[in-house]
């Protein structure tokens, strides 16, 4: 009949900091004074522009994806990071889930933030 709505998946930052500490943070920080990892510094994430960390050394692919980091980008690239950006050295096989990811951007949104 009609067309199946989507329904808005609301993120929950206390499971996201779980899902964070289980699958990015051997690799990411979100502090400001935290540095670079085998993977770039997350804080100041959201409005940032792909392969933009001046201190970490991004693959081409990274650097010429030219998207803005938020959270319908930050969705997609979850998923399935090598699909999204062919050529990444992130090794993450994404969340299939999009309640998980829907956590991990509410918690990302909460930690990378400067306000």
């Amino acid at each position: 009949m009609g067309k199946k709505s989507k329904k808005e998946v609301v993120g929950d930052c206390a499971k996201g900091a779980k899902i964070f500490k289980q699958k990015c943070a051997q690799c990411h920080t979100c502090v400001e004074s935290g540095g670079n990892k085998t993977g770039p510094l997350l804080f100041g994430l959201f409005g940032r522009k792909t392969g933009s960390v001046g201190t970490y050394d991004y693959t081409a692919a990274n650097k010429d994806k030219g998207i803005e980091w938020n959270e319908k980008t930050l969705d997609v690239y979850l998923t399935n990071p090598k699909k999204y950006i062919p050529g990444t050295k992130m090794i993450f096989a994404g969340l299939k889930k999009l309640q998980e990811r829907a956590d991990l951007i509410a918690f990302l949104k909460k930690e990378t933030c400067s306000d």
